[in-house]
């Protein structure tokens, strides 16, 4: 069965999710599966206009297949260049909860290597800030950071903000601080693979639980969404 999504908050510009884990943002040439985008454009039509992508209708950011959390969407053209822009200028704050392996010692830190898509695997990797005493020339500007809001004996959990929006970004960045995202066998070691096969979680620990945006009205509008159920059934095991 398809995971559907989730009306947060709706009125006549925009239009607030929360994205299951599972369900694809939108499809592409080489897949052909059900998507959001699909869902979207069925309930609301008239969305096929909005945008610059029809294969993305009104949709504003995507969030990683088996990420979960809020995404917005915009009804209107207006909407959209209005959205864009913020996102543009990065005043678009997005939050996010995420499971890591190991145990953080500090409350709160900033990892800032720059990423680039590797030509080999096609994935994205995370270089270093500096080669041989020299700044790091390749890749692209990107800013992550996070406090610690729980500690485990072999897991933190962390609320992330990210400052830029990346591909894969959170869990670019938090493989190569040395703790992965749990579920994450992308950017994962072949340890943290081996534990994610064991532990069966089905997806990433990684949901994205806050967003705020001003609206056309420039009123500054903040969004919250709690952990799913199988994230919050899954930390009580760790307790």
């Amino acid at each position: 069965m398809t995971q559907q999504y989730q009306t947060i908050y709706e009125d006549n510009n925009y239009l607030i999710i929360n994205k299951p884990a599972g369900l694809l943002v939108h499809g592409a040439e080489h897949i052909n599966e059900p998507a959001l985008s699909d869902q979207l454009l069925e309930k609301y039509p008239e969305l096929a206009k909005i945008g610059e992508d029809p294969s993305r209708p009104g949709i504003m950011h995507r969030l990683d297949k088996q990420v979960s959390g809020l995404m917005a969407i915009a009804k209107t053209q207006e909407a959209f260049d209005h959205l864009k822009k913020q996102f543009k200028k990065r005043t678009v704050d997005k939050k996010y909860i995420a499971l890591v392996y190991g145990r953080i010692a500090r409350d709160e830190g900033v990892i800032d290597f720059p990423i680039e898509r590797s030509g080999r695997s096609g994935r994205m990797a995370a270089l270093p800030k500096t080669v041989k005493g020299e700044l790091e020339l390749r890749g692209r500007r990107a800013v992550t950071e996070f406090e610690v809001k729980q500690r485990f004996i072999n897991y933190t959990l962390l609320k992330i903000k990210i400052k830029t929006g990346r591909t894969h970004q959170i869990r670019v960045h938090m493989s190569a601080y040395g703790h992965p995202v749990v579920g994450d066998d992308l950017y994962g070691t072949k340890k943290t693979r081996e534990k994610n096969k064991k532990l069966n979680l089905g997806r990433i620990f990684l949901a994205a639980s806050e967003l705020s945006f001003d609206d056309l009205a420039e009123k500054r509008r903040h969004f919250k969404a709690g952990l799913p159920e199988e994230l919050n059934v899954f930390l009580q095991k760790l307790k």
